[in-house]
Order: C-alpha cells, then structure tokens, then sequence
C-alpha cells in the first residue's frame, strides 16, 4: 500500500515535469501538473490512455480537434492522442497515464 498526501506535493515546474511523477509501475504513471495563470502546457503526442482529474482550478484541454474546459472535480479519460493545455486562472491536476499493449 501507498498513502501520499497530494496537498503537501511539491509541483516542480514543466521543464522538470519528471519530478513531479510520485509513482510509476510497468503499467501507469501518476504525476501532479500544475499551471499558473496563463500558463499553457507546451503541444505533446500522448502515446498512453489518460486520466485527469481536476484538484483546484480549470482549463482548457485539447486532444486533437476536440476542445472542453474541465473544473475543479472534472475527470477526464482520454485516448492517445495530441494534447495542449491552458489555464486562464491556474489548475491543479492529477494526471495518470496508462499504458497501452503497444508501448
């Protein structure tokens, strides 16, 4: 068993995004991502199935052609595909990444 106590995660910054993954196994991955205000997660090919869910804040999430504003609560499950992120007030994000047969 694995307790962590997400509110008191240090979230380091996109360019150091591997620090902020706090558990791995040769099936997922889960790791907090955070922007600021106006802050936008640099376009990325996501080759895993992926779950967000909001802890605090919103953004705008596009995978491929489909754009969708997910809250604080919001759980979003998605195929791999191309993603961008943006915040306009800042979000708090626990992302999990699954592993497919293939990768």
């Amino acid at each position: 068993m694995n307790l962590f106590h997400l509110k008191e995660m240090k979230i380091f910054p996109y360019e150091e995004r591997d620090k902020n993954v706090f558990f791995k196994s040769d099936k997922f991955k889960i790791r907090l991502i955070e922007l600021a205000p106006g802050e936008k997660m640099p376009d990325c090919t996501m080759r895993e199935n992926v779950i967000f869910y909001v802890l605090k804040g919103e953004t705008t999430i596009q995978i491929n052609d489909e754009k969708v504003i997910i809250k604080e609560g919001d759980c979003l499950i998605s195929e791999p595909g191309n993603f961008s992120m943006i915040s306009k007030n800042g979000v708090k994000i626990l992302g999990i990444q699954i592993k497919n047969n293939e990768n």
